[in-house]
């Protein structure tokens, strides 16, 4: 764990920042010093966090399919805690479907928020970093092991999250040399309340999930903010262009290890 106000030179940015691993995120790098803005579509989730990080931040409701409302968003928040250094792109679209039976429309919905927008977000950073010669940005990306396994039923969501692998990678190397960092993490199954409803609503779906998870468990938002924060933080100054998968060993049950 970083140790308090190690963020303390940080400006960020969490999209999807209204529930879940978002805001776990937003509450762990205000814990640690940064100043936090939280991006997403509805007011009153990104409102709750902002509550939880005892009123200091800024909430900024945008959709980030949508280039101009990104940009006015990224203007807003910087009118209120100043040029943003650090960007959380977890903003995500996912259903489980069949190939088959996806629609155009249940396509172009989940990937243009998952790889558009984390394209719209991450130019936004660019152009504005670039712009002022800062040298310490950085950027995470949220993606899942499913971009490079493949997954049935995510058809959608894995071909935009191996679009943000990729992205992350291209940009790490063109952005080096301005500065920013741009790395991605892969969480495995994680418990929250929204999991448990969608994902494993049944002990028996449950216990089939946790037999697929070496550790035999389930992974927790904290760990995963922490593992944003390390990515974040000077500690990772020389880690860019990465993918840091934190699953309990999960995505190793493919193939030759699956049980």
């Amino acid at each position: 764990m970083l140790p308090d106000g190690s963020l303390a030179n940080r400006v960020v940015l969490v999209t999807g920042g209204g529930s879940g691993l978002g805001r776990a995120m937003a509450l762990e790098l205000g814990r640690l010093g940064a100043k936090v803005a939280v991006l997403g579509r509805r007011h009153e989730p990104l409102e709750e966090t902002i509550a939880q990080l005892g009123g200091k931040g800024f909430a900024a409701p945008a959709d980030v399919r949508e280039p101009e409302a990104v940009a006015a968003a990224f203007d807003a928040a910087e009118s209120e805690l100043g040029p943003i250094t650090t960007l959380v792109n977890n903003a995500a679209g996912n259903f489980h479907v069949r190939a088959e039976e996806l629609s155009p429309n249940g396509w172009r919905a989940v990937v243009g928020i998952v790889l558009d927008g984390t394209f719209h977000c991450s130019r936004e950073l660019g152009r504005r970093v670039i712009e002022r010669g800062a040298d310490n940005a950085q950027i995470v990306n949220i993606v899942a092991s499913y971009a490079w396994t493949g997954g049935p039923g995510t058809v959608h969501s894995a071909a935009a999250k191996a679009g943000v692998v990729n992205l992350t990678r291209t940009l790490a190397v063109e952005w080096a040399p301005h500065g920013i960092r741009v790395n991605a993490i892969s969480p495995g199954p994680v418990d929250t309340e929204e999991t448990r409803e969608r994902l494993w609503p049944t002990e028996e779906i449950r216990e089939h999930v946790l037999r697929r998870v070496p550790l035999r468990r389930f992974g927790t938002p904290d760990e995963i903010a922490h593992a944003c924060a390390y990515l974040v933080s000077d500690y990772a100054a020389y880690i860019t262009g990465d993918v840091l998968t934190v699953d309990g060993g999960a995505w190793l049950e493919q193939g030759m290890f699956s049980s």
